[in-house]
């Protein structure tokens, strides 16, 4: 574990993985080339046992500039892992967590554009944008339409059926892989449920959680980060779709790798 900078404890990025070593690296990397590099990363090992561990560690001796913390939760879950990363992190003095995926490519801004979010707009909760990766290859009908297509029914479906007077903003989507919130609200929210994704899509829950507690929040267009289409080749398009509508889809291999 390396020791966290003073002057990097306002905030903190926690990155769950579990036998990532495919992608890990690019993710890393993403972050350490971040145009503002006062955070620390939170890197939270969910069970690994491919080379995941190896490579955070490689990456936090060649990168001493940037604040790296490596911890282990044993209990499978993203629910659990992001919940340990993040109160980790409120334990190490965090007045704001952000959190991507291991499979993700953060923005260049992206750490730039969350801080301005909470310092300029005083915002306590935020989504951003998911794009898809351009360094995987699919059909250029893919591209240009059916995913587009998927993102655009994801952002919007909870617009329609997600409504009611207990919530204090309209619905947008604030996915695993692009959130950012408050140290004071994720405690007064209780945080992530510490559930398998299979079980509890732990994003939606914290973040329905939320609409009930505070009306600063906000999608932000400026906050970018490139999500793996691994799961769509895996589950296909439709059966996709039903996966993120409340597990309507119930895949035989969750972990996709």
């Amino acid at each position: 574990m390396n020791a966290t900078h003073p002057e990097q404890n306002e905030l903190f990025v926690v990155v769950p993985f579990h036998n990532e070593e495919r992608w890990l690296d690019a993710a890393l990397y993403a972050l350490a080339g971040q145009s503002d590099s006062a955070f620390t990363l939170v890197l939270v090992d969910n069970g690994s046992t491919d080379r995941s561990a190896e490579i955070t560690l490689d990456f936090a001796r060649s990168h001493p500039e940037i604040a790296v913390d490596r911890i282990y939760e044993p209990e499978k879950g993203t629910g659990a892992a992001s919940d340990t990363g993040f109160r980790y992190a409120i334990a190490r003095g965090a007045r704001w967590i952000a959190r991507t995926d291991a499979d993700c490519l953060p923005d260049r801004h992206w750490v730039r554009n969350i801080k301005r979010a909470f310092t300029e707009q005083r915002l306590e909760f935020l989504g951003g944008k998911i794009r898809r990766r351009q360094d995987e290859a699919l059909a250029p009908w893919c591209d240009c339409f059916v995913l587009p297509t998927l993102i655009w029914i994801a952002e919007n479906y909870g617009k329609v059926f997600w409504r009611g007077p207990q919530f204090k903003y309209r619905y947008f989507l604030a996915p695993g892989n692009n959130l950012a919130i408050t140290a004071e609200l994720y405690v007064a929210a209780g945080g992530f449920p510490r559930s398998r994704i299979d079980e509890v899509h732990e994003d939606g829950a914290l973040s329905e959680k939320v609409r009930t507690m505070t009306s600063r929040a906000e999608l932000r267009r400026d906050v970018i980060v490139y999500n793996s289409a691994r799961r769509v080749r895996a589950y296909g398009y439709l059966n996709t779709l039903r996966w993120y509508r409340n597990h309507g889809y119930r895949p035989a291999k969750v972990d996709i790798r």
